[in-house]
Formats: structure tokens, sequence, C-alpha cells
């Protein structure tokens, strides 16, 4: 466990050194927060009947979204990793006296976290100080946003342990391209990054449901809305605890297997 902390705080004190691209991701992620919630309000103004979530919380989902997208995006990848697998680097971390699957996962987690705290502050502070109601909300009470923080950091752990499976892909498939695309589609759209989940037809929802993408955005933002019930949320939390086992076994089972079928050519 010390090693893995090790590597956790080695990598995150790397990611907090690239602040000019940090400024540069704020203004990127402001922009996007901006183009959404026009959309929405344009798409709330033709359509007045009720909505199974209000434009204020919609807006409110929006921001959080923006504010902590490194900690839910499917697309943000390691291209260091990519490297070592498809150029036989790999061999020098075969040789690492540590477990390489924990190893990978630290230094993945790190990176997002890393990249949020850069990022997440400024957006919150000046979605908050917008008028309304293209501002953000506070949440309905302090045990609410305890639930939030929890489910959170759930998601992202379970957003890591999802993006593992896709780098173990490529020891097979030998090209990131294909596994990183069909990741990226699938978790974006299912995790409700692209259109909320509440706005998806019925029939679609219930596929949702079965796949533990929305446990990494969906759920987290509206539990912060109070859109999801606290018992429900407690509910929630502990499939994300069921899932994010399931999830880590399956992952190391999958790593060792292809570990062992790893050939490494060149001289």
């Amino acid at each position: 466990m010390k090693s893995y902390l090790s590597v956790f705080k080695l990598r995150l004190i790397t990611g907090m050194q690239y602040r000019i691209a940090a400024i540069a991701s704020i203004f990127t992620q402001l922009s996007f927060g901006f183009i959404f919630i026009m959309i929405f309000d344009a798409f709330y103004s033709s359509n007045p009947s009720i909505q199974p979530i209000s434009f204020n919380e919609l807006v409110t989902y929006t921001w959080l979204k923006q504010a902590f997208l490194f900690f839910i995006m499917p697309w943000f990848r390691d291209g260091e990793i990519f490297n070592l697998i498809t150029k036989g680097n790999i061999a020098y971390e075969l040789c690492r006296p540590i477990n390489l699957y924990g190893f990978w996962y630290s230094k993945l987690i790190a990176s997002r976290v890393s990249n949020t705290l850069l990022r997440c502050l400024p957006v919150l502070c000046i979605s908050f100080i917008l008028p309304k109601p293209y501002n953000i909300s506070l949440p309905i009470d302090l045990s609410t946003f305890s639930l939030f923080c929890i489910s959170l950091i759930l998601g992202l752990v379970i957003t890591v342990a999802i993006s593992m499976l896709m780098y173990i892909s490529v020891f097979i498939t030998m090209s990131p391209a294909g596994s990183s695309l069909v990741f990226c589609v699938l978790g974006e759209f299912f995790s409700g990054l692209a259109i909320p989940i509440p706005l998806m037809p019925t029939w679609l929802q219930r596929i949702v449901y079965v796949l533990p993408f929305r446990l990494t955005c969906d759920m987290p933002f509206r539990i912060y809305l109070g859109h999801i019930p606290k018992n429900k949320a407690l509910t929630g939390i502990l499939i994300q605890f069921i899932w994010l086992t399931i999830l880590l076994i399956l992952g190391q089972v999958i790593m060792k297997k292809t570990l062992k079928k790893v050939i490494v050519q060149g001289g």
C-alpha cells in the first residue's frame, strides 16, 4: 500500500505543475458549460411541458459536470501507458517489484485528481456568481452534500477501474484507437455526460440502469440536486461499492491472464 501511495503522490505533484494548461482548460470548460446551458434553454423554451428535471437543476448538473470533468470523463487517456504497451517498454514495468494493475491504477487516479484540483474551484466560483437561472445552486442540506462527496469519489474510482479494462485490451489489439473509441462513446453516452439520463426515453433508461457508467456521473450529480432521495442515494452508493469490487476483481484477473501471454521482442 505504501508503494501505491508513493506513486499517487509523485504523479499528483507532477500533474499539479501544468498550470498554464489548466488555465486554458478552465476557459474551455466554462465555454462548453455555457454552450450546453444555451442548448437546454432553447429545448426547454420550445417544450414548455413538465420535464423530468427542472431547468435550474439541469444548469447545476451542467456546472457540476464541467467542474469535475476530469473525475468522470471517459476520454481522458494516459498516452504513456499506451506507448509502454505498443512499443515494448512494458518489459521495464514488469521488472518492478509491484503489482502492475495497482501501479497503473494509482497513476491514473492521481492524474485525474491533479487535473480536477487545478480546474474545479475556478469553474465553481464563476458558476456561483452568475445571475439566476444560470448559476449553480447549493445542495439541500449537509447530509445531501456528504452523500454527494462519497458518491463522487466512488464514481472516480469506478471510472478508473473501467478505463483499466481499456488499457488491458491494448495488450490484445496492440492499437489503442479502437478500444479507446468504443470506451469513450459508450462511457460518455451511458454516464449522462452527453444527455442527462432523466431526459432519455424510458426504454433507454432501463438499459442505462443496468450498466455501471451512470454511477460515475449521473448518480453523484443527481444526489447533489436532491433529485435522488437520500434512501435511494444510500442504495446507489452500495451499488457503487458492488460494481467497484466486480470491476477491480475482473481487471486483476484479466491483467494476470494477459501478462502471461505477453511477448516482448527486440534487443
